[in-house]
Protein backbone atom coordinates (compact mmCIF):
# COMPACT_ATOMS: atom_id res chain seq x y z
CA UNK A 1 0.00 0.00 0.00
CA UNK A 2 1.54 3.29 -1.08
CA UNK A 3 1.33 6.69 0.60
CA UNK A 4 -1.76 7.74 -1.34
CA UNK A 5 -3.62 4.54 -0.47
CA UNK A 6 -2.65 4.79 3.19
CA UNK A 7 -4.07 8.30 3.34
CA UNK A 8 -7.21 7.18 1.50
CA UNK A 9 -7.72 4.29 3.92
CA UNK A 10 -7.89 6.88 6.69
CA UNK A 11 -11.05 8.29 5.08
CA UNK A 12 -12.61 5.18 3.58
CA UNK A 13 -11.70 2.52 6.13
CA UNK A 14 -9.82 -0.69 5.41
CA UNK A 15 -12.87 -2.82 4.53
CA UNK A 16 -14.34 -0.25 2.17
CA UNK A 17 -11.04 0.31 0.40
CA UNK A 18 -10.66 -3.43 -0.09
CA UNK A 19 -14.13 -3.58 -1.67
CA UNK A 20 -13.24 -0.76 -4.03
CA UNK A 21 -9.91 -2.23 -5.05
CA UNK A 22 -11.44 -5.58 -5.99
CA UNK A 23 -13.60 -4.02 -8.71
CA UNK A 24 -12.63 -3.49 -12.35
CA UNK A 25 -14.24 -0.50 -14.07
CA UNK A 26 -14.45 -0.13 -17.84
CA UNK A 27 -14.75 3.38 -19.24
CA UNK A 28 -16.01 3.77 -22.80
CA UNK A 29 -14.59 7.06 -24.00
CA UNK A 30 -11.81 9.24 -22.59
CA UNK A 31 -13.22 12.70 -23.29
CA UNK A 32 -14.91 15.13 -20.93
CA UNK A 33 -16.93 12.48 -19.11
CA UNK A 34 -14.53 9.55 -19.29
CA UNK A 35 -11.31 11.34 -18.36
CA UNK A 36 -12.86 13.15 -15.41
CA UNK A 37 -14.86 10.17 -14.19
CA UNK A 38 -11.66 8.14 -14.29
CA UNK A 39 -9.78 10.60 -12.10
CA UNK A 40 -12.63 10.75 -9.58
CA UNK A 41 -12.73 6.95 -9.42
CA UNK A 42 -8.96 6.76 -8.90
CA UNK A 43 -9.13 9.42 -6.20
CA UNK A 44 -11.82 7.26 -4.55
CA UNK A 45 -9.53 4.23 -4.47
CA UNK A 46 -10.36 2.29 -7.64
CA UNK A 47 -7.22 0.65 -9.08
CA UNK A 48 -8.38 -1.60 -11.92
CA UNK A 49 -9.43 0.26 -15.06
CA UNK A 50 -10.05 -0.58 -18.71
CA UNK A 51 -9.89 2.66 -20.73
CA UNK A 52 -10.96 2.61 -24.38
CA UNK A 53 -10.95 5.47 -26.91
CA UNK A 54 -9.50 5.84 -30.43
CA UNK A 55 -9.20 9.65 -30.36
CA UNK A 56 -6.26 11.99 -29.70
CA UNK A 57 -6.04 15.02 -27.42
CA UNK A 58 -6.84 18.31 -29.17
CA UNK A 59 -6.55 21.93 -28.05
CA UNK A 60 -10.34 22.18 -28.01
CA UNK A 61 -10.50 19.41 -25.39
CA UNK A 62 -8.55 21.29 -22.74
CA UNK A 63 -11.48 23.40 -21.53
CA UNK A 64 -13.15 20.40 -19.90
CA UNK A 65 -11.08 17.22 -20.18
CA UNK A 66 -8.42 15.88 -17.81
CA UNK A 67 -5.50 16.62 -20.11
CA UNK A 68 -2.76 19.24 -20.40
CA UNK A 69 -1.32 21.36 -23.18
CA UNK A 70 1.83 19.28 -23.61
CA UNK A 71 -0.34 16.19 -24.26
CA UNK A 72 -2.03 17.58 -27.39
CA UNK A 73 -1.65 15.09 -30.23
CA UNK A 74 -1.26 12.04 -27.98
CA UNK A 75 -3.83 9.20 -27.83
CA UNK A 76 -6.31 10.15 -25.12
CA UNK A 77 -6.16 6.84 -23.27
CA UNK A 78 -2.35 6.96 -23.11
CA UNK A 79 -2.34 10.55 -21.87
CA UNK A 80 -5.08 9.71 -19.36
CA UNK A 81 -3.15 6.70 -18.12
CA UNK A 82 -0.14 8.94 -17.55
CA UNK A 83 -2.21 11.46 -15.56
CA UNK A 84 -3.95 8.83 -13.45
CA UNK A 85 -0.65 7.21 -12.52
CA UNK A 86 0.43 10.57 -11.09
CA UNK A 87 -2.43 10.23 -8.61
CA UNK A 88 -1.73 6.59 -7.74
CA UNK A 89 1.36 4.95 -9.29
CA UNK A 90 0.11 1.46 -8.41
CA UNK A 91 -2.88 1.33 -10.74
CA UNK A 92 -3.68 -1.61 -13.01
CA UNK A 93 -4.70 0.03 -16.29
CA UNK A 94 -5.48 -1.42 -19.69
CA UNK A 95 -5.43 1.55 -22.09
CA UNK A 96 -6.75 0.57 -25.52
CA UNK A 97 -6.52 2.87 -28.53
CA UNK A 98 -9.48 1.35 -30.30
CA UNK A 99 -12.87 2.31 -31.67
CA UNK A 100 -15.68 0.64 -29.73
CA UNK A 101 -18.39 -1.05 -31.80
CA UNK A 102 -21.32 -3.35 -31.02
CA UNK A 103 -19.10 -6.22 -32.15
CA UNK A 104 -16.26 -5.64 -29.69
CA UNK A 105 -17.81 -3.91 -26.64
CA UNK A 106 -18.83 -7.13 -24.93
CA UNK A 107 -15.43 -8.75 -25.28
CA UNK A 108 -13.40 -5.68 -24.36
CA UNK A 109 -15.34 -5.04 -21.16
CA UNK A 110 -15.74 -8.70 -20.27
CA UNK A 111 -13.37 -8.46 -17.26
CA UNK A 112 -15.30 -5.49 -15.80
CA UNK A 113 -17.99 -5.53 -13.15
CA UNK A 114 -18.78 -1.87 -13.92
CA UNK A 115 -19.06 -0.07 -17.28
CA UNK A 116 -19.22 3.72 -17.59
CA UNK A 117 -20.66 5.05 -20.85
CA UNK A 118 -18.81 8.26 -21.74
CA UNK A 119 -19.43 8.70 -25.46
CA UNK A 120 -20.14 11.91 -27.37
CA UNK A 121 -22.09 10.14 -30.12
CA UNK A 122 -25.74 9.36 -29.24
CA UNK A 123 -25.70 6.33 -31.56
CA UNK A 124 -22.79 4.82 -29.64
CA UNK A 125 -24.55 5.62 -26.37
CA UNK A 126 -27.62 3.71 -27.50
CA UNK A 127 -25.57 0.76 -28.70
CA UNK A 128 -23.76 0.47 -25.39
CA UNK A 129 -26.99 0.64 -23.41
CA UNK A 130 -28.57 -2.05 -25.59
CA UNK A 131 -25.60 -4.35 -25.02
CA UNK A 132 -25.08 -3.89 -21.28
CA UNK A 133 -28.39 -2.95 -19.69
CA UNK A 134 -29.48 -6.59 -19.53
CA UNK A 135 -26.14 -7.88 -18.27
CA UNK A 136 -25.05 -8.47 -14.68
CA UNK A 137 -22.70 -5.47 -14.83
CA UNK A 138 -23.41 -2.03 -13.41
CA UNK A 139 -23.94 0.38 -16.32
CA UNK A 140 -23.73 4.13 -15.71
CA UNK A 141 -24.63 6.24 -18.75
CA UNK A 142 -25.07 9.98 -19.34
CA UNK A 143 -27.55 12.16 -21.23
CA UNK A 144 -27.87 15.95 -21.16
CA UNK A 145 -24.85 17.95 -19.98
CA UNK A 146 -24.25 20.79 -22.44
CA UNK A 147 -24.14 24.50 -21.72
CA UNK A 148 -23.99 26.21 -18.36
CA UNK A 149 -26.31 27.09 -15.51
CA UNK A 150 -29.25 25.13 -14.14
CA UNK A 151 -26.85 22.56 -12.75
CA UNK A 152 -29.46 21.42 -10.24
CA UNK A 153 -31.32 19.92 -13.20
CA UNK A 154 -28.59 17.28 -13.49
CA UNK A 155 -30.03 14.23 -11.77
CA UNK A 156 -29.27 10.56 -11.29
CA UNK A 157 -32.05 8.36 -12.59
CA UNK A 158 -32.17 4.67 -11.70
CA UNK A 159 -33.56 2.94 -14.77
CA UNK A 160 -32.99 -0.63 -13.55
CA UNK A 161 -31.31 -2.23 -10.55
CA UNK A 162 -27.96 -2.11 -12.38
CA UNK A 163 -28.52 0.73 -14.88
CA UNK A 164 -28.26 4.41 -13.99
CA UNK A 165 -28.58 7.49 -16.22
CA UNK A 166 -26.99 10.82 -15.24
CA UNK A 167 -27.79 14.24 -16.71
CA UNK A 168 -30.74 16.52 -17.36
CA UNK A 169 -31.72 14.35 -20.37
CA UNK A 170 -32.40 17.49 -22.41
CA UNK A 171 -29.29 19.60 -23.00
CA UNK A 172 -27.60 18.27 -26.13
CA UNK A 173 -24.39 19.87 -27.42
CA UNK A 174 -25.05 22.57 -30.04
CA UNK A 175 -23.64 25.91 -31.22
CA UNK A 176 -25.51 27.70 -28.44
CA UNK A 177 -24.84 24.99 -25.84
CA UNK A 178 -21.19 23.92 -26.01
CA UNK A 179 -19.70 21.41 -23.61
CA UNK A 180 -17.92 23.31 -20.82
CA UNK A 181 -16.18 22.24 -17.66
CA UNK A 182 -18.71 22.82 -14.85
CA UNK A 183 -21.66 20.79 -16.12
CA UNK A 184 -19.47 18.15 -17.79
CA UNK A 185 -17.60 17.64 -14.53
CA UNK A 186 -20.81 17.51 -12.50
CA UNK A 187 -22.07 14.64 -14.65
CA UNK A 188 -18.70 12.87 -14.53
CA UNK A 189 -18.57 13.24 -10.75
CA UNK A 190 -22.10 11.92 -10.38
CA UNK A 191 -21.23 8.93 -12.56
CA UNK A 192 -18.26 8.18 -10.31
CA UNK A 193 -20.40 8.62 -7.21
CA UNK A 194 -22.97 6.12 -8.51
CA UNK A 195 -20.18 3.58 -9.02
CA UNK A 196 -18.71 4.23 -5.58
CA UNK A 197 -22.07 3.95 -3.82
CA UNK A 198 -23.01 0.80 -5.73
CA UNK A 199 -19.76 -0.91 -4.76
CA UNK A 200 -19.75 0.17 -1.12
CA UNK A 201 -23.37 -0.92 -0.71
CA UNK A 202 -22.25 -4.41 -1.68
CA UNK A 203 -24.28 -4.62 -4.88
CA UNK A 204 -21.29 -5.33 -7.13
CA UNK A 205 -20.99 -9.07 -7.72
CA UNK A 206 -18.20 -11.25 -9.15
CA UNK A 207 -15.39 -9.12 -7.71
CA UNK A 208 -13.28 -12.05 -6.63
CA UNK A 209 -10.16 -12.35 -8.72
CA UNK A 210 -10.79 -8.94 -10.25
CA UNK A 211 -8.41 -6.95 -12.38
CA UNK A 212 -8.44 -5.73 -15.96
CA UNK A 213 -6.88 -8.96 -17.20
CA UNK A 214 -9.18 -11.28 -15.26
CA UNK A 215 -11.59 -13.56 -17.11
CA UNK A 216 -15.31 -13.55 -16.43
CA UNK A 217 -18.16 -15.29 -18.15
CA UNK A 218 -19.09 -13.72 -21.50
CA UNK A 219 -21.80 -11.13 -21.68
CA UNK A 220 -24.87 -11.71 -23.83
CA UNK A 221 -25.45 -9.20 -26.60
CA UNK A 222 -28.89 -7.61 -26.84
CA UNK A 223 -29.53 -5.62 -29.99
Amino acid sequence: MNQFEQALEHYMGKENLQKIQQVTVGIAGAGGLGSNCAQYLVRSGFKNLVLVDYDRVEDTNLNRQFFFLHQVGRPKVKALEENLLKINPHLNIVAMVERLTPDNMGQIFQPCQVVVEAFDDPVCKRQMVEIFMHSDKLLVAASGLAGWGNSDDIKVRRVKANFYLVGDQVSAVSETKPPVAPRVNIVAAKQADVVLDYVLMGRCENTEGGGPNAKHRPIRHHR
